[in-house]
């Protein structure tokens, strides 16, 4: 059963995604010339992509992914590369099928399933690994270990995912943007302390035969984010 917090929110940004900032995301998901703040943005979003396939091992001929909140589909043709069969999801029906149409040819023995809908829905069925880039950002960390706990349910191997770190910086950016808001900016983040998400996975009943394998976060510029690996015990 999902939390209404997490299906409130979880409406939000479909919103967002799927009408809003379209335009945005498509431009910013390729090679185009964007703004300074956007540029840094992308950069970050390339290394934490870089970051989330370290996790992962170069083979992953014939294993089933689950890249939850795919976008536009950078991720999730980087893992086919690895011989992977990725089952590719997103809220947003528009950035999918964006996905769809930019899929390149040169895969490999991999495949991507572009889907729109929810990451947690479980006739997704079960995965080898999962991996969740930027999707839960703007979840707080109850409705994160929750979400955790239900793919993990569905996961065989580890589940890479990344959560906003509560820094000063990123509070600050918060604070500023609730004093002026505007009707196309994002759904708020919500900033998480690594120790208490930590604290929550560790007692998390759902997440009992798992354990924390690694962390890292990603700082550049506007774009900040951590990754966490989980792995069975």
């Amino acid at each position: 059963m999902q939390h209404r917090s997490y299906v409130d929110k979880r409406n939000q940004l479909e919103q967002y995604f799927d009408r809003t900032a379209v335009e945005a995301w498509a431009r910013l998901t390729t090679s185009a010339p964007v703004s300074g703040i956007r540029a840094t943005v992308r950069a970050g979003r390339d290394e934490m992509r870089k970051t989330i396939l370290a996790y992962l091992p170069l083979d992953l001929t014939g294993k089933r992914v689950l890249d939850a909140g795919c976008g536009t589909g950078l991720l999730a043709v980087d893992l086919a590369r690895r011989g992977a069969r990725v089952m590719a999801i997103d809220i947003s029906p528009t950035l999918v099928q964006l996905g769809r149409e930019r899929v390149p040819t040169d895969l490999g023995t991999g495949s991507i399933e572009f889907l729109a809908g929810d990451m947690l829905d479980p006739a997704l069925g079960e995965f080898n690994y999962v991996v969740c880039m930027d999707s839960m950002i703007h979840y707080n960390r109850a409705d994160i270990t929750k979400a955790l706990g239900l793919l993990a349910a569905r996961t065989h191997q580890a589940i890479i995912f990344t959560f906003a770190p509560k820094t000063l910086f990123l509070a600050a950016l918060i604070s500023v943007g609730r004093l002026f808001p505007r009707g196309d900016r994002a759904p708020f983040i919500e900033p998480v302390a690594e120790k208490k998400l930590a604290k929550l996975i560790e007692m998390g009943e759902d997440l009992s035969a798992w354990q924390i394998i690694g962390s890292k976060k990603i700082s550049r510029g506007f774009y900040k984010s951590q990754a966490m690996a989980l792995g069975r015990q």
